[in-house]
């Protein structure tokens, strides 16, 4: 029976067709338990005459893929153009490149590749060899590159030195803060040294490895941050400090319910000495978000006495009077404005005034001027026969106290008061002097406490972003 040529086209076509929707099952070529393949397509357009058999296909592939010696069992059949690898191979790559081979076989339709890989154990140190054979060709074909590296990137670094270096100089003048000089000089000095760094790289053909390091630092960077949270917050509040500068070394400040003079300041926390000699770290954030108190910052400074005189007493005389005494007192200032001696309140026994004076904060100690002022008060008050009763009602009889009998009859009055002793009036009247030697110099005690932080051993004193107070002055006022 002779088939009709387009029938034998519509079967081959079919047959492929057929390969192609079922590649794990060819029927009538292979047995149903034969393991699956893949199945590639001719690479050319499929001929519908074919000039080869399909035996010389078979073996003209089987003789090719035996002198690789890649294969060791491998089977080669083809049907209708369709070709059919059973065998094991040693690597997926030998077993890609048979199916090359065989797709690109004149008049093959259809590639079924069901080779199995299996790799072959080795037990000789050849592949070790010959991979440290590769690695010492690319060394020897990068030395060139490592030479580049090795001569550009201390130039770099030594440049970016030099450049923060310049930085930090030209900005000695305009910028106080040593802190922040070094920081600006940094963020100057980095991009030089970045430079460098990327021509390296270009060079090296290593620019996406840079950026793939540049972006998993930052990963890195971000969940650092959020560790070690306090410890950066802390080091942008030392630099939004030394931008600020609210307080400079030596300063008396109050801040977050801690008083002190201010020794040194480091990127995590601000050093106090309080004035009993203890040293407070007060952390750089906390200093940056409280209120900030600079009794240091303006030299003049105003402080109060509180007095209490009695009813019976003039006010404007017992004012003037106190008026007087802290104007004849040298620590007190006339500027910005003079002492003022004020009603403050009427007490239960007393009528209360409040004294208010300037001094020179950083001459002199607030308590001890309190303490020459208030004695020397006392003393003129008592001299001009100013009564200072205390809150307890005072009721005074001249005459003695009166003494009325069971019947009515008043009896003699007491005796009188005796007068006080004149010698002793004399020897218990306050001295006049501007200080005494209990109080000592009325000089501010930062000097003392200078001395006394620098006996001190504090590690973290040693690093000190502070300017240097000496670099911008501060107005200077006289009395």
């Amino acid at each position: 029976m002779i088939i009709p040529r387009r029938a034998a086209v519509a079967a081959i076509l079919a047959i492929v067709m057929l390969f192609l929707m079922a590649p794990a099952s060819p029927v009538g070529a292979q047995d149903a338990s034969a393991p699956s393949g893949d199945v590639t397509a001719a690479a050319q357009a499929v001929a519908v005459t074919p000039v080869a058999r399909d035996d010389e296909i078979a073996t003209r592939i089987e003789n090719i893929l035996h002198a690789t010696g890649w294969y060791p069992d491998i089977e080669v059949e083809a049907t209708d153009g369709v070709v059919f690898l059973d065998g094991i191979a040693g690597s997926d790559e030998h077993r890609a490149w048979a199916r090359d081979l065989a797709s690109k076989t004149q008049d093959v339709v259809a590639v079924v590749n069901r080779i199995s890989v299996r790799p072959e154990i080795d037990w000789t140190f050849r592949p070790a060899i010959s991979e440290i054979t590769t690695l010492l060709r690319n060394g020897l074909a990068s030395l060139p590159l490592i030479v580049l590296a090795l001569v550009i990137l201390p130039l770099a670094f030594y440049a970016a030195i030099f450049v923060a270096r310049l930085i930090e100089w030209l900005l000695r003048a305009r910028v106080g803060s040593p802190f922040l000089r070094s920081v600006m000089a940094r963020v100057a000095a980095i991009p030089v040294f970045l430079i460098g760094l990327y021509i390296v790289l270009q060079v090296a053909g290593l620019t996406q490895l840079a950026l793939s390091i540049l972006g998993g630092a930052g990963v890195a960077g971000i969940i650092v941050g959020f560790a070690f949270r306090d410890i950066a917050e802390n080091f942008l509040a030392s630099l939004l400090l030394s931008i600020r500068q609210p307080f400079r070394r030596g300063d008396y400040i109050a801040v977050g319910g801690q008083e002190g003079t201010v020794q040194s300041m480091n990127t995590r926390s601000t050093l106090l000495m309080s004035r009993e000699g203890n040293h407070i770290q007060i952390p750089n954030a906390t200093v940056f978000k409280n209120t900030i108190v600079n009794y240091s910052a303006a030299p003049a400074r105003q402080e109060f006495l509180s007095i209490g005189i009695g009813y019976d007493v003039s006010i404007a005389a017992a004012q003037e009077i106190i008026r007087q005494v802290l104007v004849d007192h040298s620590a007190v200032l006339e500027e910005p404005e003079e002492p003022l001696v004020l009603v403050d309140s009427l007490g239960s026994a007393t009528v209360n005034l409040r004294a208010y004076f300037w001094f020179d904060g950083r001459a002199y100690s607030a308590f001890k001027i309190r303490s020459a002022l208030l004695r020397l008060v006392k003393k003129a008050l008592i001299e001009k026969n100013i009564s200072m009763p205390d809150e307890a009602r005072e009721i005074v009889f001249p005459q003695g106290v009166p003494v009325i009998s069971m019947d009515g009859t008043p009896a003699a009055p007491g005796p009188a008061q005796p007068a006080p002793d004149e010698s002793a009036a004399a020897e218990s009247a306050e001295s006049g002097v501007a200080a005494t030697m209990s109080e000592g110099d009325l000089e501010n005690e930062t000097d003392s406490l200078e001395r006394h932080a620098a006996s001190a051993d504090i590690p973290e004193a040693e690093e000190d972003l502070l300017p240097d107070p000496d670099d911008s002055p501060r107005t200077e006022i006289r009395g």
